[in-house]
């Protein structure tokens, strides 16, 4: 491809880029640093929506209302409902839903997952193929391990589910309701509603322990 056709294509996709802003803006949405912001043809905004500098919404994107993108969000064929916060730093993947009132947080991944009111998953987790309840929260560095290298299986988390930071989900697994899991534990096997899991080994400590020393 030549120079002249590259500067050709660049720049009637500044002019679309420019034109779905100024649709956007046209239409309340409050855009921050528009020039830094990138939209499809398809996307959709409810009322009342903020979004940051450097956000990149791809294809099939519905935003509700009241919304609220943080800086450096990439997101691609979603759902965002009402009253949700998302970012900064958050990758949504295809078939991500996001009910009202849910938070994703920093460096936070999701893909084909559906998220229930009030659930939070906030900082340093992937959710992939998983269904989280209503008022469930996901601690820092949780991961659900949803591919064996052949196939996936799926996450189910359910009602006021209290998952611990640096927490590890291996699928197909399902945390019943008001279940809880230890921070640092590796769950392989469903847990029970109204019940606490953890699978952390046990810490050794040795006294007045001296340091090898360099010869």
């Amino acid at each position: 491809m030549n120079t002249n056709i590259k500067l050709k294509k660049a720049n009637a996709y500044r002019i679309t880029q420019e034109k779905l802003r100024n649709k956007a803006l046209s239409k309340g949405v409050n855009l921050i640093a528009p020039e830094t912001i990138f939209l499809s043809n398809d996307t959709t905004f409810g009322k009342n929506v903020t979004v940051e500098p450097y956000v990149v919404i791809g294809a099939k994107v519905k935003i509700g209302n009241n919304a609220y993108i943080k800086s450096f969000t990439h997101i691609e064929g979603t759902k965002i409902e009402n009253n949700v916060v998302v970012g900064p730093y958050a990758r949504l993947r295809p078939g991500t839903i996001l009910k009202s009132n849910t938070k994703i947080g920093n460096f936070v991944e999701t893909k084909k997952s559906s998220i229930n009111t009030n659930s939070k998953v906030n900082h340093l987790s992937y959710i992939g193929d998983t269904t989280i309840g209503k008022n469930s929260n996901i601690g820092a560095g949780t991961i659900t391990c949803n591919y064996d290298g052949v196939k996936k299986s799926k996450t189910k988390i359910s009602d006021n589910v209290f998952v611990g930071s640096n927490s590890a989900l291996v699928a197909p697994v399902k945390l019943e309701k008001n279940s809880i899991v230890g921070a640092g534990s590796v769950i392989t096997k469903n847990v029970k509603k109204n019940s606490l899991a953890i699978t952390r080994s046990s810490q050794i400590e040795v006294k007045n322990y001296k340091r090898k020393k360099k010869k």
